[in-house]
């Protein structure tokens, strides 16, 4: 298993959230958690924000909140 951000997602691919950095807040306030899965949907170029699916639900954050989230793949 490989550990990353959000942001270095490839389109398609899961991973199980095992660590938040910084303000969870925000994270929690979207849904993101640890044990949650997420499935990259698509992350726009030139600091769009990154989509992904979380357990049924299309979550879209900037970036720089999407650095925030390590995922396990």
């Amino acid at each position: 298993m490989t550990q990353k951000k959000v942001t270095e997602m490839e389109y398609g691919e899961t991973g199980v959230v095992i660590e938040l950095l910084g303000s969870r807040h925000d994270l929690n306030c979207l849904g993101i958690r640890k044990g949650k899965r997420l499935e990259m949907i698509t992350r726009q170029p030139i600091k769009g924000p990154a989509v992904v699916l979380a357990e049924g639900v299309e979550v879209a954050m900037g970036l720089e909140i999407a650095a925030l989230v390590v995922v396990e793949v």
